[in-house]
C-alpha cells in the first residue's frame, strides 16, 4: 500500500512539473516552474491567460500528453494547475483502463476464434 501511494505521488509530481514547464515554454511565461503555485488561476488575476492561451493549453494536452479534448468538454479543468494535472491523470488512467479492457476483449475474441477453428477441424477430421 505504501509503495502504491508513493508511486501515485511521484507520478503526480512528475506531471505537475511537466505541465508547468510546458506551459512556460509554450506560452512564453516569464516565470520558473517553482514560482508557479499549483492553485494559482490560469486565467484572470492568476497567470493572466486569455482565450488564445486556452486553445494553446488544449494543443499542449494533445502534443505533450496525447490527450484530445473533445468539443463540449467542461473547461473547468483549466481553472488552475492542480485541476489541469487532475484532468491529465484521470484521462491517462481512463486510457490505460480502456487499453487493458481492450486487451482482455481481444484475448477473449482470440480464444473464441481458436475454439471455433478447433471445432471445425475436429468436425472435418471426423467427416473424413
Amino acid at each position: 500500500m505504501q509503495e502504491a501511494l508513493k508511486n501515485t505521488i511521484d507520478e503526480r509530481n512528475a506531471v505537475l512539473e511537466e505541465v508547468k514547464t510546458v506551459l512556460i515554454e509554450r506560452l512564453n511565461l516569464y516565470q520558473e516552474p517553482q514560482d508557479i503555485d499549483e492553485d494559482t488561476p490560469l486565467f484572470g488575476s492568476g497567470l493572466k491567460l486569455d482565450s488564445v492561451d486556452a486553445t494553446e493549453v488544449v494543443v499542449m494536452l494533445d502534443m505533450s500528453f496525447g490527450i484530445k479534448v473533445e468539443e463540449g468538454t467542461d473547461p473547468s479543468f483549466m481553472r488552475n494547475i492542480n485541476q489541469l494535472v487532475d484532468f491529465i491523470l484521470e484521462r491517462k488512467r481512463a486510457t490505460e483502463a480502456g487499453s487493458e479492457a481492450g486487451s482482455e476483449a481481444d484475448s477473449e475474441a482470440d480464444s473464441e476464434a481458436d475454439s471455433e477453428a478447433d471445432s471445425e477441424l475436429t468436425q472435418a477430421t471426423a467427416a473424413a
